[in-house]
C-alpha cells in the first residue's frame, strides 16, 4: 500500500512522515534551509509480515500543487494533515478535493502540533474538520491528534496504517505493465534510474519496455521495489528501474515506462469530468486548462460534449457541481489509458477546477457530438473490460476497433472477452474490428439495397464499383470492412462482380456469340495499343464494321467492366488503365500529387492525352482534383479493385486473363 500525504504548507507533513518512518524526505539543500518541501519525498516503513509500507510526501505550497499532483496519482491511502494552530487552510481544501477527484477512497486525518495547543483548540479544529469532510469519502475517516516532535499519538496512527495495509487488497487484473515516472537520475557505474508508482501489471528484470510518449525502447537491468532489491515489481508498489537504452537526460517527469503492446501517446482524448461545486462559472468549450495526468501536466483545450441537466441553450457548458463528457486536446502528446484519473486546473494553474477519468485516448476529431459517439462513450463508462466490450459491441454503430480497445484497456488478451460475444470479426494486416452479427446482417441488406437503388438511378450502367458504393452507402465505414462485406456477398452470390462493377445477379449484359467474337477482336487490338489505343474509326475500318456497331459493342463491353471509355470513341483496356493508375500512384507517393506534366513524362504521351486520362481518373473516383493537382484516393476504383477477392473469375470480368498476352 502507498500512503500519500496532503495538506497546507507548514502543517507538519514531512515531520509526521519522519516520525513514522525515521526518514527525512526533505533531501534538497534549499528544502532544509527554508524548512519547506519543494519536491516529492519518499519514505518506507517495514511492517511485521515482511511487506513494506511506502510513503509519498508532497509539498503543500500553492505554487507546488503541480508537484503534489505528480506524487498523488497512484496512491492507495490519503493521509490528510491539518495543523491545530492554523486549522483548515486553502490547500487543506484543495488537496482534499484532489484526493476525492483522484478516487482515493481510503484515508485518515492527522491533526498535528497538538503539543503546542490547548485541548479546547484541538476539539474545535476536530469539529471543523468533521464538517469539512462530510461530503467526501473521508467523512468516516478517523482523526488522530499527534505531535511529530514529541511522538504523542504516533503509535495509534502507526497501528492504524499497519492494520489498513494488512486489510488492503488491490484488485489484480491481467493488464500490461505501466509505471508513471516522477523522477529520473543517473548513478555512477549504474546508469539511468527512473522512479515512480506502478499503475498496472508487473515488470521483471530483463523485460523490454517502451518510454512513452517518446517511443524509445528500453531494457530493465535491475529493480528496487518498495526500496528493496527485487526481481519483480508489481502494481501498487513504488519502483526504481535501472534502464538500458536511454540516457536520464532524455527522460522527463510525466513520462511512462510501459509494455510495448500498449505503447501509445495521444493528443486528444474523451473523458468524463466533474466540475467542483466551488467553481463560480460554468466550464465552456474552447477554454484553456491545465491537465494533470499520471505524473505529467500539460495545457489543454476543452470541448464539452454533453453534460447532465444542461438545457439546449447551455449546450457546450458544464455547470459547477455537475458531471459531463468532454474532449481534451493537447499540443504535445501524453500517455493516457482508459480509466486513468486526471485533475483540471485553470489556465493560470492557481486553482483546481475539477477532475475525471479517461474514457477513450483514441478520440475522433469529427462527429464527436453525434448520438452514435455519445452512445460509445456511455458504453466506455462501464466498469470492467468485459462489460465495456460487451456494451461497445451492442452500441458501436461502426464496429469496435479491437486492437485499440485492448491497447487502451491495457489488457493482455482479448480472446477470452471475445469468446462469448456475438460478433463478426474482421482481422487482417493493420485491421482488427468487431461488428455485432445483427448489425453485420443489416449492413449486408443495406449493401444489396444500395446496389438495387443504383440500378434504378443509373439504368445505363451495370453497377457501381466498390469505392463508389462505399461513398454512396457507407461513407463512415473503413474501406477494408466494406471490402470484406462485399466479398462475402459476392461469395454467397447475393451480389455479382463483373470486372470492377458490382450488380445484382439478375442484372447482367449478355453478348451473343457473334458479339462476343467481335468484342474479343476489338479488345485485343485495344490492348495491343497499350497507352495509345486505336480510336473507334480505326477499329471499325480494321474489323470491317460500321462505327456505330463498334461503338455500341464497346459500350456494352464497358458496362461489363471489359473496357473503359476515357473520352468519346477512345476506349482503354482495364489492364492498361491499371498500369496508368499504378504510374499515377507512384508519382503521388514520391511527390504528394500528380500533375499533368509529370504524368505526361511518366507515360510518354502528349499533354492532351495525359490530361484526358487524369480527368477520367477524377470521374471514376481514383483521384480527386484540387486546383491543378490530382490526389490519389486510397480506396479509389483501381485501388479498391484489389480489395475484393482476387479469385473471383466473373464472366467477362477477369482482367488478369484478358491481359496476359500483352502484359
Amino acid at each position: 500500500m502507498i500512503v500519500g500525504t496532503a495538506g497546507h504548507i507548514d502543517h507538519g507533513k514531512t515531520t509526521l512522515v519522519r516520525a513514522l518512518t525515521g526518514v527525512d524526505t526533505d533531501r534538497l539543500p534549499e528544502e532544509k534551509a527554508r524548512g519547506i518541501s519543494i519536491e516529492l519525498g519518499y519514505a518506507y516503513m517495514p511492517i511485521g509480515d515482511g511487506t513494506v509500507l511506502g510513503f509519498v510526501d508532497v509539498p503543500g505550497h500553492e505554487r507546488f500543487v503541480h508537484t503534489m499532483l505528480s506524487g498523488a496519482t497512484g496512491i492507495d491511502f490519503g493521509l490528510l494533515v491539518v495543523a491545530v494552530d492554523d486549522g483548515i487552510m486553502p490547500q487543506t481544501r484543495e488537496h482534499l478535493n484532489i484526493l476525492a477527484l483522484l478516487g482515493v477512497e481510503q484515508g485518515a486525518i492527522a491533526l498535528t502540533k497538538i503539543d503546542a495547543a490547548e485541548a479546547t483548540r484541538v476539539a474545535d479544529v476536530e469539529r471543523e474538520i468533521r464538517e469539512l469532510v462530510v461530503p467526501t469519502r473521508f467523512a468516516d475517516s478517523p482523526i488522530f491528534p499527534v505531535s511529530g516532535r514529541t511522538g504523542q499519538g504516533m503509535d495509534a496512527l502507526r497501528r492504524y496504517l499497519v492494520d489498513c495495509a494488512a486489510r488492503y487488497q488491490r484488485q489484480e487484473q491481467a493488464e500490461h505493465f505501466r509505471l508513471a515516472i516522477d523522477r529520473s537520475f543517473s548513478l555512477p557505474g549504474i546508469g539511468t534510474v527512473v522512479t515512480g508508482t506502478v499503475h498496472s501489471g508487473e515488470v521483471h528484470v530483463g523485460d523490454e519496455l517502451a518510454l512513452v510518449p517518446r517511443d524509445r525502447e528500453v531494457r530493465v537491468r535491475t529493480i528496487h521495489a518498495q526500496n528493496r532489491p527485487a526481481e519483480v515489481g508489481r502494481i501498487g508498489q513504488r519502483c526504481a528501474l535501472n534502464l538500458a537504452g536511454v540516457g536520464h537526460d532524455v527522460v522527463r517527469r510525466g513520462d511512462w515506462i510501459v509494455a510495448r503492446p500498449i505503447c501509445l501517446a495521444t493528443q486528444r482524448l474523451d473523458a468524463v469530468l466533474r466540475l467542483l461545486q466551488e467553481e463560480t462559472k460554468p466550464l465552456v468549450s474552447g477554454k484553456i486548462v491545465h491537465l494533470h495526468i499520471g505524473a505529467a501536466h500539460v495545457s489543454a483545450r476543452i470541448v464539452v460534449l454533453d453534460s447532465e441537466g444542461a438545457a439546449a441553450e447551455h449546450a457546450g457548458e458544464l455547470a459547477p457541481g455537475k458531471e459531463g463528457l468532454v474532449q481534451l486536446s493537447f499540443q504535445t502528446p501524453v500517455g493516457a489509458w482508459h480509466g486513468d484519473r486526471f485533475i483540471l486546473r485553470d489556465a493560470t494553474a492557481k486553482r483546481t477546477m475539477g477532475g475525471g477519468q479517461v474514457l477513450d485516448p483514441f478520440a475522433p476529431s469529427r462527429y464527436r457530438r453525434t448520438s452514435d459517439r455519445l452512445s460509445v462513450l456511455a458504453a466506455l463508462r462501464n466498469v470492467g473490460a468485459a462489460a465495456r466490450l460487451s456494451a461497445l459491441v451492442q452500441r458501436a454503430a461502426f464496429g469496435v476497433d479491437l486492437a485499440q480497445f485492448a491497447q487502451a484497456a491495457k489488457i493482455r488478451d482479448t480472446g477470452v472477452l471475445l469468446a462469448s460475444l456475438p460478433i463478426r470479426r474482421i482481422a487482417r494486416a493493420g485491421l482488427d474490428v468487431g461488428v455485432h452479427v445483427d448489425r453485420w446482417k443489416v449492413l449486408q441488406q443495406s449493401a444489396a439495397e444500395a446496389v438495387s437503388g443504383f440500378h434504378d438511378a443509373h439504368p445505363d450502367e451495370l453497377g457501381p464499383d466498390i469505392a463508389r458504393l462505399r461513398r454512396i452507402a457507407f461513407p463512415r465505414w473503413q474501406p477494408a470492412i466494406i471490402a470484406e462485406l462485399l466479398a462475402e456477398l459476392v461469395e454467397s452470390k447475393k451480389i455479382r462482380q463483373s470486372g470492377p462493377w458490382l450488380h445484382l445477379p439478375e442484372r447482367s449484359i449478355e453478348l451473343s456469340a457473334r458479339e462476343r467474337a467481335l468484342c474479343e477482336e476489338l479488345l485485343g487490338r485495344i490492348l495491343d495499343g497499350r497507352f495509345d489505343p486505336p480510336w473507334v474509326r480505326e477499329l471499325a475500318n480494321g474489323a470491317g464494321q460500321s462505327e456505330s456497331v463498334v461503338r455500341a459493342t464497346l459500350l456494352r463491353a464497358s458496362r461489363r467492366g471489359e473496357a473503359f471509355q476515357v473520352v468519346r470513341d477512345l476506349f482503354y483496356h482495364p489492364c492498361v488503365l491499371q498500369e496508368l493508375a499504378d504510374a499515377a500512384s507512384d508519382l503521388y507517393r514520391s511527390k504528394g500529387e500528380v500533375s499533368a506534366a509529370a504524368f505526361r513524362d511518366r507515360i510518354g504521351l502528349g499533354r492532351k492525352r495525359a490530361i484526358q486520362i487524369l480527368e477520367f481518373f477524377d470521374r471514376v473516383g481514383f483521384t480527386r482534383r484540387v486546383r491543378d493537382r490530382h490526389l490519389v484516393r486510397p480506396d479509389g476504383l483501381f485501388a479498391a479493385r484489389r480489395n475484393i477477392a482476387d479469385a473471383n473469375n466473373v464472366a467477362g470480368g477477369n482482367w488478369g486473363a484478358l491481359g496476359k498476352r500483352a502484359l
